[in-house]
């Protein structure tokens, strides 16, 4: 009897582009990326948070280079997406948050949190989708985008419409791209323990309200999302297009 053969997870000679890799979720799912055998570009505003990241990669014998780029500016990113031989893979953890209840939201926080979450996040994948579908070649393009893009939250109106749209947006990617055979998908994390986060973690009203929405019991980890994005970015999830991967413990399952 022939049976099947699990796909591979493996990466080796795929380039992959992380955007938002100098720390945090985006420096995890580089990691990720790079431990499964691809060769990883690291990309961020911090050229030197970047080459300390990369250096740390190479010593582990991974292969990863660095750009230093603001996604957010969209003549700069494409551009330096021109510049470069496809990539194979897009993981896009670039975002901003700034938290504030909705009467009190300013234009400029709004334009801010929606130019990297939103224009940026847009105009990245459409740079790298490009080059791909000139080369002829197939892809995986994920973003991180949050469970706040399923759900409402308090003080998070601006962020939770950033995140809404990321969703209609990758849906739509997908099936325009999907007859180049380029998927389109988000990874959806709940809570996660990181620097950025650590000030809502650190009020206990607020972490109370994270862990009783849980349902199982604990904020997230960034090892809790390195598996999505290594099977995203696989032939492992070679029929997996326009979706979203909830890593949220179960907060939106109410």
């Amino acid at each position: 009897m022939d049976l099947p053969r699990t796909p591979s997870f493996r990466l080796d000679g795929k380039r992959a582009l992380v955007a938002g890799a100098s720390s945090g979720i985006g420096l995890a799912c580089a990691a990720a990326l790079a431990e499964a055998g691809a060769a990883v570009t690291l990309c961020a505003r911090r050229a030197d948070t970047l080459k300390e990241a990369a250096e740390a990669f190479t010593a582990r014998g991974w292969q990863a280079d660095v750009l230093a780029l603001d996604v957010s500016d969209v003549n700069a990113t494409r551009a330096a997406i021109e510049a470069a031989e496809p990539f194979d893979i897009l993981l896009n953890a670039a975002g901003l948050a700034r938290h504030t209840r909705a009467l009190d939201t300013t234009p400029e926080d709004f334009d801010a949190v929606m130019g990297i979450n939103l224009r940026g996040c847009y105009f990245l994948a459409q740079a790298v989708a490009r080059k791909l579908i000139a080369a002829g070649k197939p892809g995986s393009i994920m973003t991180i985008s949050s469970q706040m893009g399923h759900v409402g939250g308090q003080e998070r109106a601006v962020y939770c419409a950033s995140k809404h749209a990321v969703e209609g947006m990758t849906k739509a990617m997908a099936i325009e791209w999907g007859p180049a055979k380029i998927r389109v998908n988000t990874i959806c994390p709940t809570f996660i323990l990181t620097d950025l986060t650590r000030g809502t973690f650190d009020d206990p009203a607020k972490r109370a309200w994270i862990e009783e929405k849980i349902k199982l019991g604990r904020p997230g980890e960034v090892e809790d999302i390195m598996g999505a994005a290594v099977y995203l970015a696989s032939d492992a999830s070679a029929l997996v297009t326009g979706t979203a991967m909830m890593i949220d413990g179960g907060w939106t399952a109410d």
